[in-house]
């Protein structure tokens, strides 16, 4: 409930059984995460996050899965144009660092006016440089598919998917950016909500444009790319009338509708430093396809199709690593620093244990989960082993994942992403290329690195995070 054009006052978050929280959760609340049990704050928060998560990686994998039955040059097209989409989700990331820091901070102030004022100024940066990001990569899209290494037969049947991919790329970043403004204020079964109907539609549409059914006309791998940007663009416009509507702690009037340019370039500058930290993890994958690329169409289709399974499996355990972010933030932002604290490591053995389940079952049962997505039995070989590979970090990984959220909840950009130049171009490619070219090992060098490097992301972060620098730091 609000009090006043700036002040927010919300209940303490309540107690109940597990099914309450459960269904607490799913349904959304408006509590006060900054008093309250930790455990239950992070579980009502965590619970929509992982769900919004997964279903954004959904999006990839319902691709996969249909594009598979179009051969391994289809499948390579997808795996090399989602490499150029990591660029335009590099600068969401990023500046969706920045506006879930700020809006997190403020709601732990009860400034519901500053909360709002900072996601409209997210917004409009989002629309500015999506809209440049878009039309460069709907121009110059043969150019960069030839630029990450495409064979002509890539060329020849995905060209055009990359271009309506690329082109369509802005309803993404865009919701990135608001359900980034969602979780900052708490509104985590918002999020999930928005992602649940951009995937529904998109499921339903893959195959009736892939492959011509009913009325739909067939568009083969460039039906993908249309059923993706449809569902996406649909999800957002849902996003923003919810953001007007006021569907949780936070709503956006006409009055916040302006351009503050000193909070604009506060978040600019924080998201400077996220989008680096972003671009130094996701370009490190780039430069992991670039060294798999060297290998063939085959050993190019097999990494996509471990990648796409490994990415499922991370970006829900990313969700619990935001809702320690907004945990961080807002307990901050109350100037609770104990409690920021304690929430971090309360999360971080939560996703070290699930991700850790994960791994297991991709250990045990990758031979057929890989069988769902191709019948080539060269191409399963491949992604069977890379999915074990990488599975066996997957419990370092989650405690890593989870520090470098904290981190970017309190503001502090700049640790994770000295961490990420460390781990990943220091530690990670290098030893890639090693393994892959000077070794009989070839693409399988690749996987194996992985593990490692996460390995010394979850030490060095560790370390960081002990210092307790970041609980200095000014949003």
């Amino acid at each position: 409930m609000h009090t006043g054009s700036d002040a927010i006052v919300l209940p303490p978050i309540p107690a109940g059984s597990f099914w309450q929280d459960l269904r607490a959760a799913l349904r959304g609340t408006q509590y006060d995460y900054t008093s309250g049990a930790i455990g239950r704050a992070i579980f009502l928060l965590a619970v929509p996050m992982v769900i919004e998560m997964a279903m954004e990686s959904v999006f990839a994998v319902v691709d996969v899965f249909f594009v598979g039955r179009l051969g391994a040059a289809a499948v390579a097209t997808v795996g090399l144009t989602e490499s150029l989409m990591i660029v335009i989700y590099t600068v969401a990331f990023g500046l969706s660092i920045g506006a879930t820091a700020t809006v997190a901070r403020r709601i732990g102030e009860k400034d519901a006016d500053g909360a709002a004022t900072a996601a409209v100024q997210v917004l409009i940066l989002g629309l500015l440089l999506s809209t440049v990001l878009c039309v460069c990569g709907a121009v110059f899209a043969p150019q960069l598919l030839t630029l990450m290494g495409a064979s002509a037969d890539v060329l020849s049947v995905g060209t055009m998917y990359a271009r309506v991919t690329l082109g369509g790329s802005a309803t993404a970043f865009l919701l990135f950016l608001v359900n980034a403004v969602f979780r900052g204020a708490g509104d985590a079964a918002v999020a999930m909500r928005v992602l649940i109907l951009g995937n529904g539609i998109n499921i339903v549409l893959d195959p009736m444009l892939i492959f011509g059914i009913g009325p739909f006309p067939e568009l083969g791998l460039t039906g993908a790319a249309v059923a993706t940007t449809i569902g996406r663009g649909v999800g957002c416009v849902f996003a923003l009338s919810l953001l007007a509507k006021g569907s949780g702690h936070l709503s956006v009037s006409r009055k916040h509708i302006r351009v503050q340019p000193e909070t604009m370039w506060n978040i600019a500058t924080l998201s400077g430093w996220g989008t680096f930290q972003v671009a130094l993890s996701s370009m490190s994958w780039i430069g992991l396809i670039r060294v798999v690329s060297g290998f063939g169409s085959t050993a190019m289709a097999g990494y996509t199709i471990a990648i796409r399974m490994i990415i499922f499996a991370l970006m829900p355990a990313f969700g619990i690593g935001a809702a320690a972010a907004t945990m961080v933030g807002q307990a901050l932002g109350a100037k609770l620093s104990q409690r920021a604290e304690q929430s971090v490591w309360t999360a971080a053995r939560f996703n070290m244990l699930c991700l850790g389940l994960i791994g297991v079952m991709f250990l045990v049962f990758a031979p057929l989960l890989v069988g769902w997505f191709t019948n080539d039995g060269a191409v399963a070989s491949v992604a069977v082993f890379g999915l074990r590979a990488i599975s066996l970090g997957f419990p370092l990984y989650g405690l890593g994942m989870v520090l470098e959220q904290s981190f970017n909840g309190a503001g502090d950009t700049r640790t994770p992403t000295a961490i990420n130049f460390l781990c990943f171009w220091l530690v990670q490619i290098p030893m890639a290329w090693a393994l892959a070219t000077r070794t009989a090992l070839h693409e399988r060098g690749v996987f194996i690195a992985v593990p490692i490097a996460y390995g010394v992301l979850a030490l060095v972060s560790a370390v960081m995070f002990k210092r307790g620098a970041w609980k200095t730091k000014h949003v």
